[in-house]
């Protein structure tokens, strides 16, 4: 039997991550009892105090155990936790030497979505691949550095820790954990049985790029909202060091430094986000929409489209566009 602890931090987490957990894998158990086979897992609700409030007291968990009650698990499954995230670990600190302690001891340990930043708090993912929800990526990579952050991805796994992408794709961890565990037709059973998408590895077409302005650079700011008007012109790095007055080099290096992206890489963004608005919303051939947002060649565009979401422009707009579906 695999002992899982499913975390009850304190202030505004996620519910559904925390009862779907216990729901997903407890009934893992049923499944295996159906196939005359032992069960898998004993799971428990593990906190820091008998009754832990959330949402301003609309709801109250009450943990199984207390961490000082959990003397050894085998999987550590952190859910999302809300708000500003140094005052969410700050609140659940108690929670740290516990998780490096039983790490050290063997268990694993999951985040899922946004809870990246509490596990990333522990010191567990420095050095280590790591995901998260796709509008949280640059507030992670500002925070934490020294983690290999890799927001397209929907699931990722090293030494023992995984880490979850957006939202609802924490259901691809659980399947993802239960077929390690309990093997492939265990995991086909819950993905059938729950209607999730298994083997769905990520992200990508569900990231919407909104142009990373938290930053302090005004300058670099006006240059941004210039490629955002401009997107369907041909814009290089020379013409707009030339037009805003940098020198090329500083430009560069300012650009990047401001933003995470160098010039071209966030010229393609807003192009390539362009191009999925009108996929989404019109009825425009590929080559129309190509042409729309600025692009010549149409190899380059389908390369870095793929790229960027994951799928051809033929498949995003038949996934996403309803007037397709509907016609």
């Amino acid at each position: 039997m695999k002992h899982i602890s499913i975390l009850v931090p304190r202030g505004h987490t996620s519910l559904v991550n925390i009862e779907g957990s216990h729901q997903i894998l407890s009934e893992v158990n049923s499944f295996l009892g159906e196939m005359g086979r032992a069960p898998m897992f004993t799971v428990q609700l593990v906190g820091l105090e008998k009754g832990t409030s959330q949402r301003n007291g609309l709801f109250i968990i009450t943990p199984d155990v207390l961490i000082d009650e959990v003397k050894k698990t085998d999987l550590i499954i952190i859910p999302s936790l809300h708000g500003d995230q140094k005052e969410a670990a700050a609140r659940n600190a108690e929670f740290v030497p516990w998780i490096q302690k039983q790490y050290q001891q063997g268990a694993e340990v999951a985040s899922l979505c946004i809870a990246a930043f509490f596990l990333a708090s522990t010191g567990l993912l420095n050095g280590k691949p790591c995901t998260t929800h796709w509008k949280m990526a640059a507030a992670f990579r500002d925070m934490y550095p020294n983690v290999n952050l890799m927001d397209n991805k929907i699931i990722t796994e090293a030494d023992g820790i995984y880490t979850s992408g957006g939202a609802y794709s924490y259901l691809n961890l659980l399947l993802y954990l239960i077929e390690k565990y309990a093997g492939r037709d265990i995991a086909v059973l819950a993905s059938k049985g729950y209607a999730i998408d298994i083997d769905r590895m990520s992200q990508s077409p569900f990231i919407i790029f909104e142009g990373q302005k938290t930053h302090q650079d005004e300058p670099i700011k006006q240059v941004q909202q210039f490629i955002e008007g401009n997107y369907h012109d041909k814009l290089t790095v020379d013409e707009l060091s030339d037009k805003f007055a940098f020198g090329r080099r500083s430009f560069e290096r300012r650009f990047k430094k401001a933003t995470g992206n160098t010039v071209m890489e966030y010229v393609q963004r807003i192009k390539i986000e362009a191009a999925k608005r009108d996929f989404e919303t019109s009825r425009k051939n590929i080559n129309e929409v190509i042409y729309d947002v600025g692009y010549t060649d149409t190899k380059a565009f389908r390369t870095v489209f793929k790229k960027i979401t994951g799928l051809t422009p033929v498949e995003y707009r038949n996934k996403f566009n309803k007037l397709e579906m509907v016609a």
